[in-house]
């Protein structure tokens, strides 16, 4: 219920040969108490990411940072890890279990954000469920099969899971656009780049060519069933090929090439750091909570 505040202003009025003193005023305004944050985990609190997505949580609206888990710097305030003035005062804890029994206490919305490892994320949502916490999970190559058996689990538990491939809204709107260009043109290729070797092809990357798989289209039909390596590798059945390219002082770079007669159509999307996934992330805390099920892909809410 929303508080009466009433002040009391003594009111002076001057005029040209002496001070006239009126009664005081009145006035009333109705004070709000404040809302409840969302109460948030960061799973991987100590990697890039995770004390770029404390420092998102904690600028933002309507929610707060409620624990750090990791197995490094175990016992540092993650607020000084991630570089603030003063501290959170909230340590490293290696214990998922712990820190999610201790905010459960709090009966408040809760909701944990992974960004560990495949292996680890299935029963890392079934921890966070059991406490009646809904999970945002950014691991990269989850197999199907672990997200078939967590939609499963979610939606006998009713709880809500997001598990987003990606979290940088420009891939997602690249991915689209690609979609729509896709009916259009009968070759497409993918060129990635990267300033440090890794896994190949990116998890954007892939994830492109599988959404431009299975519709209907099938791309590059002169030299379809090319496998000289040169040409890249060819992902899915619909001849969709991806080429990565590394070079030092590269941006994270993803180019979409599509082509037809008298024409080249091109999508580019340009990732510097990791502060380009944060408003994706603040998303897909303030979506997770409503809802009931696993969802899969950040898209759904854009």
């Amino acid at each position: 219920m929303a508080a009466l505040r009433i002040q009391i202003h003594p009111t002076n009025h001057k005029t040209s040969r002496y001070l006239k003193t009126y009664p005081p005023s009145i006035s009333c305004s109705m004070q709000q108490p404040p809302q409840n944050n969302i109460k948030v985990v960061i799973n991987g609190a100590a990697k890039e990411i995770g004390m770029a997505a404390v420092l998102a949580v904690t600028k933002a609206r309507g929610m707060e940072v409620a624990g750090a888990v990791d197995s490094h710097l175990v016992g540092e305030d993650i607020g000084l890890v991630c570089g603030m003035e003063e501290a959170l005062e909230i340590p490293i804890i290696s214990d998922l279990t712990m820190v999610l029994g201790s905010i459960s206490q709090l009966k408040a919305t809760s909701v944990v954000v992974d960004f560990t490892e495949p292996s680890t994320v299935y029963d890392n949502v079934k921890q966070a469920t059991a406490f009646g916490m809904n999970s945002v999970v950014y691991v990269p190559r989850i197999k199907p099969e672990t997200i078939a058996a967590l939609s499963a689990f979610c939606e006998k538990a009713s709880m809500g899971c997001l598990v987003a491939p990606t979290l940088s809204i420009g891939s997602i709107l690249l991915q689209q656009a690609a979609i729509s260009a896709s009916f259009h043109y009968n070759n497409v290729e993918i060129v990635e780049s990267k300033a440090n070797a890794g896994v190949f092809p990116s998890q954007d990357s892939a994830q492109i060519a599988n959404n431009l798989s299975n519709l209907g289209q099938l791309y590059n039909r002169d030299d379809l069933d090319t496998n000289a390596p040169a040409r890249g590798q060819r992902l899915g059945e619909d001849g969709v090929r991806v080429h990565s390219l590394v070079l030092p002082g590269l941006v994270s770079s993803t180019t979409v090439y599509f082509s037809g007669p008298g024409e080249m159509y091109s999508i580019k999307h340009d990732i510097t750091n990791v502060q380009c996934l944060m408003p994706g992330l603040i998303l897909a805390i303030r979506q997770v909570v409503r809802l009931k099920n696993l969802v899969y892909g950040l898209e759904k809410f854009l």
